[in-house]
Parts: C-alpha cells; structure tokens; sequence
C-alpha cells in the first residue's frame, strides 16, 4: 500500500494501513479454524489450560481485533464469519463448544474479549443473531457470575462481562461489581500507574505493560458499556499517558519489560484508548504518528500467524498460561478502528514524538523507573529500581522481566535464567550468581534512584515448573545496596556490599545489555572496558570506574527475544568483594558512532558518592546502608 507522506510524514501510514493490517492478521488465522468457526488453533504450543480452551482464546482474541474493525463497518462477510463461530462455540452439543467458566479459569479472559467485541460490532453482529444464539450467549457469559477470580486485572474481565450482560438485558450481579470496584480502586498508587494487584500482605511492585493494556484501559470501556461517569478514569489515564509515551522508541518497539511481552503491540491500547475516551495529553496527530510506528514496526518483523515471541517465534518468552492463541491480544492495539474515519486521529497531520524533538528524561517515582530517552539513536533506556513482581520481603529467584536493573526499547534480557544482563550479582566460589528479588525502593528523584536487596542463592534442585511458580530454597548473603545515575545513553551504576560476608571470597559482577542479532555481534575486551557491537551500530558497553578493573564478554546462542545470537558486557572485581567500600561502573547502550563520553566518580568511606559528568554536572549519591 502507498504511504501518505503528506498526511503522516513520519510513518507514511494511514486509516487504510491499519485496516490492510487488520484484515490480514485475520485472513492469516482462517485456515486454523474449526469447521464452524468456534476454534482457532494456530500452530503453536498447548498452554497449561489444554486445547480446547486454547482454540477458544484463538476465537476471543481474534474476534477482539474483528469487533474493532467492524465498528465502523458493515462487513457482513467477516460478521457472518464469526457469528457462525459464536454459535458453535456456545452450543452444548457441538464437538466444537467453548468450555465454560466452570469448567476452565482461561474461559474468563477470554469471555472479557468475547463481551467487548459483541459491545464494539453490536449493529452488525449482535443484533444479527439468532436469537437462540443469543439467548445461549447469555447462558455462555453469564458464569462469570459468583466464580472466583485471581485478585489482578481479571477483575476487569468479570466487570467488562457483567456489563455486557447488563446492556443485552442479562442477569447480573451488582454486588460483585461493587466489590470488584473497590478492589480494583486500592490498587491506584498515583500518577496513573496500577499495581497489578499485591502479592503477599502488602507489596505494590507488580509494574509492566498491564498497567497500560489493562488497569487504564478496562476502566474506560466498562464506562462506555454501562454509562458510569469516566472523569476519575480519563484523569488517571491522562496522568499515565504524560508518563508512559516515553516508553516507545521512534522506530516503533516499546519497552521490553514485564510478562507477556507475546502481546507485541498490545502495548498501544493505553494510546488509543486516550483517542476514543479524548484524555489528553497525545494531540491526535502524535497519537498515529505514535501508534502507526509501533504498528508498523511489527507487522514488518512479525510473520502471519503470529507465533509466540518478540518477532519471529521464541517459546522461552512463553508463559505456562500461553496458548498459540495467546498472541492475538495483540487486537487491543486496533482499537482506534472504533473511531471514524472523519476523527482528527485519522485525518490530522502527524506530530513528533518528544524524542523526535530532543532528548528525553522522566523520573517515575511509581514504579522506581528512571527513563532516558536520546534524539540522536532513538534509543529509551530505563533503570530499574521499584519493579519486581515481589511478594513483601519473601526470597525468591530473578524473573528476567521484572529483576534487572535495566532495560530497553532496543534490548531485551535474556531468558534462560542466567544473571548477567542488566544485573549486578556477587559471585559465590561455586561460581553462582545471586538474585536480586524482592528489592526494596530507597529513593528516586531526577537522574538518580537506589533501591537494596539481599543477597540470596537457590539450595538444591530447583522446584517442578508450575503456575504460578514455586521457589526454591535459599541462602541468604549480605545486603546489596545499589544505585543508578541515568544521563543520556550512560548509566552509572553504583554498588555496595554490607554486612557479613562469612570470609566468602564474593566477586562483584555488573553485566551491562545484551546484543543481539542475525549473526554472531563482534566484541570486544580491553582493560576495565567490554563492548558489543552490532552492524547497525547498535552498541553496548560496560567499563569499570571504581574498583572493576575485569572485563569480559558472555555470549549465547537463543537466549535473547530480539535475535539469535547475543552477547553481554560486563565488569568484575580483581579481588574479593570488601564490606564497605563502593563500586562503580558505567553501563551505556547507544547507536551510530559516537561513544558518549564517561563521568568521574568520587566516594567517601560513609557512602556518599558524587557523580562528576564531563561538562561540570554533579550528582550526589547516598549508599548509607540502612541502619
């Protein structure tokens, strides 16, 4: 299809591209559908909830997509498609029926997807229904009525379900609506972040993607299906949108962070569901120059049907409760589709991003993210220091989404649960690498953020693999306070070991970004400095300021969501870790040809650091341990 550069001088891409897409990605899931439409199996591998329920979220999640494109169309042939589909899915006696809520907890994820699209395509498709059809619907939906459900954003799948039914006449339950509310309510900490729901007693780490492509975009649709006032919601998606924008590179991939990453461009629905509910603060312009980048990122790199990944397939990404259907809540992101073709999101002009205009920092104190985001390589890189997916202070092994220091638009940790990446471990003289998690959030505020954890190493075998998982034994080593100082493309990261070491001979290793790519990327050792670099001048590098004169490289083959082959920078100490002292490396992740130039780091005996950058900028850091 021929860009519009005129319209959208960025991207090239318009309404029709995204509709293209659309059709596409639903034409390219046909040949897997059972006779009647009712279950949709792409090749893939079979989730912990069995085949049936994954032929059902093959149905939901595609339909989703179906829902938004029929909002403004009056497609009877992709309607039918599908409404033949819902009738045999919904039938007791067909070999394809849908299994109910009480019978698999999958069903009621998917029945949120299923309730929203009928909402979305109702002049085309629900009121087309036999009304047979629709009374077993009804039936079908209405079990998410008195079932449990896990105290997260599923709570949103049994609200946006029940108003559904509530819309269509059905029966309902206002009491468990009421109690879903509130719940859901405790979990706003501020600036538009969710947490997505709490582990344990009282820990409020679970940020990633949900807190976008569910907890703000859930709330908003619930309204439009049920009329409640929206304001409290429009303003907590507003707040999240100043911050969460950032979080996308110009060149279109957003931060790979958290679970579920399979979803790909779900991670759009907070963007377009700021333009169908008009929250502000994207201009209409940014919103596509936005959306239409990250789209098009994907659909260039991601093959039809799409497999479980990043771009082509990697199953180490998957999660037990993943489904080759899994990947189509990639639909989310089509939501803009509702809106007409006459919508200035679909007819003004694009606008830049903020990075497209000068380089970008933002402290969010939520989540204990600091962001940094450079105009010259289109680069966002955040440090990590709030985020862990942690139940209070309970030992547990690292999760490569939540557990880094570090990540990136450009960049992803690696999966196999090795601890080199974007982490700083002490080395025991067995050789393993202690974890990181639960940390605990010290402080963050403009460049600098520190956060502290203990040391711990899994006993034994590791448990049986289960969801949700079960955690090993542990031993517990000193405490580990550490601290990132984020400019530009540089991070300096900031490390101090207390506590008794038992005369252990601990090494302290800081492992910067992993590269990856088609082939095999160069490196590189020299002294205290260990760099990756790919062709397209993709780079990475780590060296020792204080107290790291090692460096080496770690490479490995499938390990990586962004390519094949990958390698990782790091830095170690020379001799055996001292209670006390600080330890300092610079971390720094950029493209094209110029290297940014190194700060000088100073520390004093009491902790306190002061970050000294080439051009007379200072930042103070205060690694007091704990008393």
């Amino acid at each position: 299809m021929t860009p519009d550069r005129g319209l959208s001088p960025y991207t090239g891409w318009t309404r029709a591209h995204w509709e293209a897409v659309a059709d596409r990605t639903l034409a390219a899931v046909r040949p897997y559908a059972s006779p009647a439409h009712a279950l949709i199996a792409p090749p893939g591998p079979v989730s912990a909830s069995g085949k049936q329920s994954d032929g059902l979220e093959g149905f939901a999640r595609t339909f989703l997509t179906a829902g938004f494109r029929l909002a403004q169309s009056n497609d009877g042939g992709l309607a039918g498609w599908y409404a033949e589909g819902l009738a045999a899915g919904t039938d007791p006696h067909s070999p394809e029926r849908w299994p109910r809520m009480t019978e698999v907890n999958q069903a009621k994820v998917e029945a949120a997807s299923i309730a929203l699209a009928l909402h979305e395509s109702r002049h085309v498709l629900w009121d087309a229904l036999d009304d047979g059809v629709r009374a077993r619907l009804v039936d079908w939906l209405a079990d998410v009525i008195g079932q449990p459900y896990p105290q997260c954003n599923w709570l949103w799948f049994q609200n946006v379900v029940l108003a559904f039914l509530r819309s269509v006449g059905g029966p309902t339950s206002d009491g468990e609506l009421e109690r879903n509310l509130a719940t859901l309510d405790s979990w706003y900490i501020a600036d538009g972040w969710y947490t997505d729901g709490v582990e344990g007693r009282a820990t409020a780490r679970k940020f990633d993607w949900y807190a976008g492509w569910a907890m703000n975009f859930y709330p908003l649709w619930y309204c439009r299906m049920t009329g409640a006032s929206s304001a409290t919601h429009r303003d907590r998606l507003r707040a999240y949108l100043e911050q969460a924008q950032h979080l996308y590179a110009p060149d279109g991939p957003p931060l790979h962070q958290g679970r579920s990453m399979t979803y790909r461009y779900a991670a759009l629905a907070p963007v377009w569901a700021g333009a169908v509910f008009d929250t502000g603060p994207l201009s209409p312009g940014r919103t596509r120059r936005l959306a239409s980048g990250v789209l098009k990122h994907f659909a260039a790199r991601t093959p039809e049907p799409q497999p479980i990944g990043w771009y082509g397939e990697f199953d180490p990404i998957r999660q037990p409760y993943s489904g080759a259907g899994s990947p189509y809540w990639s639909g989310k992101a089509f939501a803009g589709l509702v809106l007409p073709a006459d919508h200035p999101v679909w007819t003004d002009v694009e606008e830049p991003l903020a990075v497209e205009e000068s380089d970008v920092a933002v402290t969010l104190p939520v989540p204990g993210w600091l962001v940094s985001a450079t105009r010259a390589d289109g680069v966002v890189r955040v440090v990590n220091h709030g985020a862990d997916h942690a139940a209070d202070e309970t030992l547990a092994t690292d999760v490569p989404g939540y557990s880094r220091h570090a990540y990136s638009t450009h960049t992803g940790p690696w999966y196999d649960g090795s601890l080199v990446d974007g982490h700083v471990a002490l080395i025991d003289a067995a050789g393993n690498a202690s974890h990181r998690r639960p940390l605990r959030p010290v402080g963050i505020r403009g460049r600098v953020a520190v956060s502290r954890h203990r040391a711990h190493w899994p006993v034994g075998e590791p448990p049986a693999v289960t969801w949700p998982p079960r955690q090993p034994e542990f031993r517990a080593g000193p405490w580990v306070t550490t601290a990132s100082v984020l400019r530009g493309a540089v991070e300096v990261r900031l490390v101090r070991v207390d506590g008794s070491l038992d005369g252990e001979p601990f090494t302290l290793r800081i492992g910067g970004h992993a590269i990856a790519a088609a082939e095999p990327p160069p490196t590189t050792v020299d002294g205290a400095t260990a760099r990756v670099r790919r062709p397209d001048g993709l780079t990475a590098f780590v060296t020792g300021i204080q107290n790291l004169p090692v460096a080496g490289v770690v490479a490995r083959d499938g390990v990586d969501a962004f390519g094949v082959h990958s390698a990782v920078p790091y830095v170690t100490t020379a001799e055996p870790v001292r209670s006390g002292h600080v330890y300092a490396a610079a971390c720094v992740l950029y493209g094209g040809s110029d290297e940014p130039r190194l700060p000088d780091v100073t520390a004093t005996p009491d902790g306190a650091v002061v970050v000294n950058w080439p051009d007379g900028a200072e930042d103070a850091v205060d690694l007091t341990p704990e008393r």
